[in-house]
């Protein structure tokens, strides 16, 4: 057989083959997906009563009064602020009177302890017992933790008042809440005896 008639059966051999092979797939690659984007300029909701109230609270914390000041001039903080150092200048004469009296009972104690209970014959509480001259010592004494606590009390109620005042000022209940209030007549039925009895009232009506 000549040469070219082998290779032509080789040639239809190999094409035949090819052709009987299947596809292969190619995956795609994941690696370079394209991404989604995230939209950044989505309005983000921001509490402003919050943000207020904490500043409010520092200001208040760092100087009595001031957070009711930034939260605007009216006459109403402006009383509130008055009040606040009225009640720390009362807290302060009563302090020092409570202090004074205190060591004034103290020393005339110590001078009788110091003399074998004889009273100091130059001071003012020499009538006195020594029982109650204890007992008015303790007493002031008492009164002085009093103040100090009340101190603490007073500035602890000027930062949550500042705070509150600065959440309110931010507090919207709309346009459209509404109460009303209006007198009535309450009908009292007795069916037994076919009564009709009336009776006043006052009459609360919400609107929202």
């Amino acid at each position: 057989m000549p040469k070219t008639t082998w290779l032509s059966v080789l040639l239809l051999f190999v094409v035949s083959m090819a052709n009987a092979q299947e596809p292969v797939s190619v995956k795609k690659d994941t690696t370079f997906a394209p991404t989604v984007k995230i939209d950044t300029l989505q309005p983000v909701y921001v509490n402003k009563g919050k943000i207020a109230g904490r500043r409010a609270a520092i200001r208040s914390a760092i100087i009595p009064g001031m957070g009711q000041i930034g939260n605007g001039v009216t006459v109403y903080r402006i009383a509130k602020v008055a009040a606040i150092y009225t009640g720390a200048t009362l807290l302060t004469i009563s302090y020092m009177d409570n202090n004074k009296q205190y060591h004034r009972y103290l020393k005339e104690l110590q001078y009788r302890v110091n003399n074998g209970g004889v009273a100091d014959p130059n001071s003012e509480l020499a009538p006195y017992a020594t029982d109650r001259l204890t007992i008015a010592k303790d007493t002031f004494s008492r009164n002085k933790w009093i103040i100090t606590f009340s101190y603490g009390a007073l500035y602890a109620v000027n930062i949550i008042e500042a705070y509150v005042d600065a959440r309110l000022k931010y507090f919207d209940v709309g346009d459209d809440l509404a109460f009303k209030i209006s007198p009535s007549l309450n009908l009292n039925s007795n069916t037994m005896y076919g009564y009709i009895g009336a009776a006043p009232g006052i009459k609360l009506s919400l609107r929202f």
